[in-house]
């Protein structure tokens, strides 16, 4: 029988939270453990940071130009001919997902045989003066009524006072631990286990709405952190350093300045609630190894997109700075399914589009010809000495619209906007503390950069190039024609 496969998606976890990768304070063991049993990709990026254009990426295989989300817009269909789960399906695999999958219709498939959805505090049906009874919260969301049932029918998820964008915000979860949505997702993981078609392979997909805000940890996990001396966010020399207008003030803040007690809480919840996650983790590695199937199941985790969490003034994502479009990922095959060297840590750039095809290779499916990723087990093998140069990723922002290329070692942002450009040498300067966009010294590779960037843009409906130079200005959209 084929390998199974295991998807474990979380939304908005940067990549330099794993204590493998030593960071100074968060705690990651069974992440760690998924790394020692695979490869780690040092270098893997959100292309559009945020939760509809990253997940669209990794459904499908595809690149936002052609997925045509370059933004972030709910209620646009989702209506794609091939997507990874339906091509698990086609292959004779059993699909399920448990968590969010942030799609539209809520209830859309997306090719999976059954779906157990938690979205999350989704604005579009928790708005009931707009919203259909039909798409409503209540009708469509399956942990909240879960959650009912076992708490009371008066429970809700604004009950702690947190928006799902409160990205400075934070107050330990009120309710047993068992009832928070992170153990939901895995409590109804291991409950496929025991309902899966045991004639089949599975290919399933846990989808975590944590670390994505609210920040809500349950209190062991937030006790873990909250004393401790937590490092302060990199502020760049180019970063906006006044805030008239007191922006930071406010709980869904996009930037500003915070006050120091409010953002070190923020900053513990975070890190807690991905400790959280990971003990989670563990607790569905023991269960598949209770059901006899850890051994012969292929394991790739990875985050839709990062968390600036006050890098530069900055919190949430969207922005092309390293907090935000940087993510772990992390291909673990801790049966030997695949016979590779394990421990491995690779450099080569990777995007989000590239799942679909590693974990269809994986299990020996025929990749659609409408998929743009490539597969990482070429890496892996060592096998791809033509590995893409670079990534070109984008997102509709208002003013602050941009595209960037990089190739993890160094990275050029055009602001599309206003034309502003910025450059940094992310081996020397990792942080992106200094913008060498005038330093004669990086002139040659400015260069190189910003015509990938036009190459990439003939064409494009916005009209930002003539294929010679880069036009500002152009009216942006989050979806394409």
């Amino acid at each position: 029988m084929k390998p199974n496969v295991l998807l474990i998606m979380v939304d908005q976890m940067r990549a330099d939270c794993l204590s493998m990768l030593n960071h100074p304070v968060v705690d990651t063991p069974n992440l760690d453990q998924l790394a020692r049993n695979g490869a780690l990709f040092n270098n893997a990026y959100a292309a559009t940071p945020s939760c509809v254009p990253a997940r669209a990426s990794v459904l499908t295989g595809m690149s936002q130009t052609s997925t045509k989300r370059v933004g972030y817009e709910d209620k646009v269909d989702w209506n794609y001919e091939n997507t990874m789960p339906g091509e698990f399906a086609k292959a004779g695999y059993h699909t399920q997902c448990v968590g969010k999958m942030h799609v539209y219709p809520t209830r859309n498939l997306c090719g999976f045989h059954n779906v157990i959805l938690h979205d999350g505090y989704m604005h579009y049906n928790r708005f009931k003066h707009t919203t259909k009874s039909v798409e409503s919260f209540e009708q469509t969301d399956d942990y909240l009524n879960w959650l009912r049932d076992k708490a009371g029918s008066n429970v809700d998820l604004t009950d702690l006072g947190l928006d799902c964008n409160s990205s400075t915000v934070t107050r330990p979860w009120a309710l047993p631990e068992e009832l928070h949505p992170t153990n939901w997702v895995t409590t109804q993981s291991i409950d496929f286990l025991r309902r899966r078609d045991p004639t089949k392979p599975f290919f399933l997909k846990m989808s975590y709405v944590r670390p994505h805000p609210p920040f809500d940890p349950p209190e062991a996990f937030y006790s873990m952190y909250r004393d401790l001396d937590l490092p302060e966010p990199p502020i760049g020399n180019w970063a906006k350093e006044e805030d008239s207008t007191n922006a930071g003030l406010n709980p869904v803040t996009s930037e500003g300045i915070v006050p120091k007690r409010r953002l070190e809480r923020a900053q513990a919840a975070y890190y807690a609630l991905i400790t959280h996650i990971d003990h989670q983790i563990g607790r569905f590695l023991m269960a598949m190894q209770e059901y006899g199937v850890y051994d012969n199941t292929v394991i790739l985790f990875v985050s839709d997109h990062g968390e600036l969490l006050g890098d530069h003034n900055l919190y949430r994502k969207t922005l092309p700075y390293e907090g935000s479009a940087k993510v772990p990922l992390i291909l673990a095959d801790p049966g030997n399914c695949l016979g590779l060297n394990k421990n491995t840590q690779i450099d080569k750039v990777a995007e989000l589009r590239d799942i679909m095809p590693t974990l269809l290779d994986v299990a020996n499916i025929e990749i659609p010809s409408s998929v743009e990723g490539d597969s990482l087990l070429s890496l892996w093998k060592n096998e791809n000495t033509n590995w893409r140069d670079y990534i070109h990723g984008e997102h509709e922002h208002g003013v602050k619209s941009y595209h960037y290329i990089t190739n993890g070692r160094e990275k050029y942002i055009w602001f599309s906007q206003t034309g502003e450009e910025q450059f940094f040498d992310l081996v020397g300067d990792p942080k992106e503390l200094t913008n060498k966009i005038e330093d004669p010294n990086y002139e040659k590779q400015v260069k190189v950069r910003r015509d990938q960037l036009i190459l990439e843009l003939v064409g494009r409906e916005e009209g930002y190039t003539d294929g010679k130079e880069l036009f500002a200005g152009r009216p942006v959209k989050p979806t394409l024609e």
